[in-house]
Parts: structure tokens; C-alpha cells; sequence
């Protein structure tokens, strides 16, 4: 697929610019029902094909400091010593999990959270050797071991240290490196202690590095923004996060400590996003969907010129759709049609390992028309179009047919020249690919007006 640029049409952007989907799932986490079982999830693992490849998730929940945006899971304690009964109950929940699988090849593995970095050295090298115990794990060369970082919880020596461990990828957090920003998200954090962590990733042979920016944060304007966007181009990593700041206080309560009349108004905020993406154009960065830019030579980029880009849980992925295990609380995995989630609560985590049971809280199998829905809604997201006679041999279905509701609900969206259709594929044009979630959301079959007002950040 040959890279395309982006077009910015303000008028269309704010015509469009209602809430959605992110489309890490589908059906998405709404769908997840306490009707799914424990039984389900562990017929689950042992179904799996032992020839398959396997994904790991390992969510750590703590943060030493509470990010004012944030709408993570996650535990705030400065007490370190917290995480040690965490760190034995995730250990019992990676054997037990391991134990029930007959696939063990893991080829990707990745440490989100909360704060990964929270956790000690040593805490980290016990997880990875249970890791290496009790499956499969190629050389590092050809398996991605990611890590989530805070370098305001993280010693420089240490990525050294996560480098021996096998760690070959890292994504950092920023959001904003404006003083003022950052005081009003309560997450300071000085671009040179940002700088000098990639600087010593690079020394200890990190492939790929991702830093996370977020704009519409309060205080925030087109120029402070632009102070931060230079800073982070000087950095020069592999990837880049663009998120779009949802504020919705009902449902996160650190929310509630940011000023409201400080957050950039609607104008200011997509003339911050213009600048985004003309300067990371200019610059070189390719749009691989959604938030992510990416360097041409970056395997995300490689992935989505040779049609091979996937998405999961974890965001874009650069491999085949493994089969996603997630262990630690709040985890979600995704094996055999299934998305599956673990509790969130720590005390109920640690209750159901320690009767000696995996700590499944909710869950959903896909029916054939949530799979021909997700072939749909994964092509276009991950690359701009969908192919209707794949999907047809592939589900032995009528494309035209099997959805002429969903087609003309798109009537709108080729008129306003983001999509075109024939015989052959469904394309997103350079103008439409800012709305992409927009027109997945064409084939939800499960979205109401009552969820998209309410459960979903906004597209812009």
C-alpha cells in the first residue's frame, strides 16, 4: 500500500467530529458480559492451537504520582513494597495460565500499566525468568519484548538493565513538555531527563521507540505545543502518539482535579492538531492511523505498506494476530474468537489466585457476524480500505448484500469525498483518513446514541 498523505479540511473535521471507538476490539469492551464465565476463558486457553503463536500482556496497576488526565487502572502509593504481593500473584497467574495452554511459543510480550517502572529490577528480571520457564521464548531478535516508561520512575543505569533482561522496544510517556501544561496535569517531567533516557536506550540497542504526546490538555496553545513538537522531533523517535485528551470527569475521577475553562477551546484545539500533523508530515513521519506516526524505515510503517499491519489491545501490531494472553488485574487477552478480562479490583485479583483459581471477571465470544464486522472495521482502520471479494471467500458472503444498510449509511461520506467504493474495495481517501473511526463505526452493529455520547472519547 502506498503511503498517502494527509488532507486537512476543517469544515469536514468539525462536521464529523463526534465521539467513537477506538477499535482495539470488536465488539469493544461494552460488549464484555459477567455472563462470560471462568469456565469459558479456561476451555478458552485450552483450546488453543499449539502450533499458534502467542502474545503476552502483563499489566502493573502502580504509579507513584496520580496524572490528573489519566483514565488508566491503576493503584497510587509511593510505598513500594505494595507491589511484592502483586508481583507473587502474577507470577502464580503467568504458571497457571502457561500450565493450560498447549501453544508456548510467545512472540511478543508487553508490559503496560500503571507504571511497569514502578516495579523493582529485581521484580521485573523474576517475572521475565517465570516468563522464559514456562514458555517458549525465541531469541530476542525475533520476538518483541516492550515496556511502557516513566522516566520519572526509572534510574537511567536501569535501561541497561531491562536491555540484559531482553527488552528491545520502549514507549515513553510525555504529553506535553510545556512547564505550565505540565503543573496542571501534576506530571512534571523536563525534557532532558526525556532526551537523556532515549539517548541511553539507543546505547543499549533499542529497536524501535515510541514517545506519547497528548494535546487538548489544559493551557495548552498552538504555540506552547509547538515548543514541545520541536523538542520531541530533536528526540527524533521511531514512533510517535498523538492522543486526543477526552475529558469526561463522570467516569475518571483525577479528572476532576483539572480547571475546566483551562482546556483549549474546540478551535484552538484542532488548530493544535493541524500543526501536529503538518509538522510531523514535513518532517517525515508517515500517518499509520488513528493517533500513530511512525518513520518510513519503522516496522509499523514497513507492516502497513505490505498489508501486513494488525491491531490489538496494545494498539497497531506488527505481526500476524497472535493469540493475546493478558495476565495481571484489568488485563484483556483475545484467543480462539473470545476477548476475555480479568478483575479489577486488587483485593478480588489476589482472592481468586490464592483459592487457587485464574482471576476471569467478564468476557465475550464472537458470533460470524462480529467476525465478518471485525475483518471490515480492522482492514479499514489499519489500512485504509477493504478488499469486498476477500471478505467474501473468506465468509461466503455478499459483501454488497450482507451489508447495503451499512453502504448506504457511507453515501454521505464518498459524497463528502473521504471514501470511495466499486466493485472490487471500499477506499479511504487521504481527505477521510482523520475520520476512520468515523466510518468504522458505520459497521457497529452494536453502537447506540446513548454509548457514543457518553462512553466515547471524541474523534478530533
Amino acid at each position: 500500500m502506498k503511503a498517502t498523505k494527509l488532507e486537512w479540511d476543517e469544515s469536514i473535521l468539525k462536521k464529523y467530529n463526534v465521539s467513537g471507538p477506538r477499535y482495539t476490539s470488536y465488539p469493544t469492551a461494552l460488549e464484555f458480559s459477567g455472563d462470560y464465565q471462568l469456565e469459558d476463558y479456561v476451555s478458552c486457553i485450552e483450546s488453543i492451537d499449539k502450533d499458534k503463536s502467542l502474545s503476552l500482556y502483563i499489566h502493573i496497576p502502580f504509579c507513584q504520582n496520580i496524572c490528573y488526565y489519566c483514565a488508566c487502572n491503576k493503584v497510587i502509593t509511593k510505598d513500594h513494597s505494595k507491589s511484592e504481593r502483586y508481583v507473587s500473584n502474577l507470577i502464580k497467574e503467568i504458571k497457571m495460565v502457561a500450565a493450560k495452554s498447549p501453544a508456548k511459543v510467545l512472540r511478543q510480550i508487553h508490559w503496560g500499566g500503571g507504571t511497569p517502572t514502578f516495579l523493582l529490577m529485581e521484580q521485573i528480571a523474576a517475572i521475565m525468568e517465570t516468563i522464559r520457564e514456562s514458555f517458549i521464548v525465541p531469541d530476542e531478535s525475533s520476538t518483541e519484548i516492550s515496556i511502557e516508561v516513566d522516566p520519572r520512575a526509572l534510574r537511567i543505569e536501569d535501561i541497561k538493565t531491562l536491555a540484559h533482561m531482553g527488552f528491545n522496544r520502549m514507549s515513553m510517556g510525555v504529553q506535553d513538555f510545556d512547564p505550565d501544561v505540565q503543573k496542571s496535569i501534576n506530571r512534571i517531567q523536563p525534557y532532558e531527563m526525556t532526551r537523556d533516557m532515549v539517548v541511553e536506550a539507543r546505547k543499549y540497542g533499542f529497536q524501535s521507540i515510541n514517545l506519547d504526546l497528548i494535546y487538548g490538555l489544559p493551557l495548552q496553545t498552538r504555540e506552547t505545543f509547538k515548543d514541545t513538537l520541536e523538542k520531541v522531533i530533536e528526540i527524533s523517535p521511531d514512533r510517535i502518539s498523538v492522543f486526543n485528551y477526552a475529558h469526561l470527569p463522570h467516569r475518571f475521577k483525577p479528572q476532576r482535579r483539572i480547571i475546566a475553562a483551562q482546556l483549549p477551546s474546540p478551535s484552538v484545539k484542532l488548530s493544535i492538531f493541524e500543526y501536529i500533523i503538518e509538522t510531523l508530515q514535513k518532517d517525515g513521519y508517515l500517518y499509520i492511523g488513528m493517533d500513530h506516526f511512525a518513520k518510513p524505515d519503522d516496522e509499523l510503517a514497513i507492516a502497513q505498506q505490505n498489508n501486513c499491519l494488525h491491531r490489538n489491545f496494545q494498539g497497531y501490531t506488527t505481526h500476524e494476530e497472535y493469540e493475546l494472553i493478558g495476565v495481571g488485574v484489568s488485563s484483556i487477552g483475545s484467543m480462539n474468537g473470545q476477548y476475555h478480562q480479568n478483575v479489577r479490583d486488587l483485593e478480588d485479583y489476589y482472592e481468586a489466585l490464592d483459592a487457587g483459581r485464574l482471576p476471569s471477571w467478564r468476557g465475550v465470544g464472537m458470533t460470524f457476524d462480529d467476525k465478518v464486522r471485525k475483518k471490515v472495521i480492522f482492514d479499514l482502520i489499519c489500512h485504509f480500505e477493504t478488499n469486498k471479494k476477500e471478505v467474501e471467500q473468506e465468509f461466503d458472503i455478499n459483501f454488497d448484500s450482507y451489508f447495503s444498510k451499512e453502504l448506504s449509511l457511507l453515501d454521505e461520506f464518498k459524497n463528502d469525498g473521504l471514501l470511495t467504493e466499486d466493485e472490487v474495495a471500499l477506499k479511504v481517501t487521504g481527505k477521510g483518513r482523520l475520520l476512520i473511526r468515523n466510518i468504522c463505526m458505520m459497521f457497529d452493529a452494536y453502537l447506540n446514541e446513548l454509548q457514543v455520547t457518553t462512553s466515547f472519547s471524541k474523534v478530533i
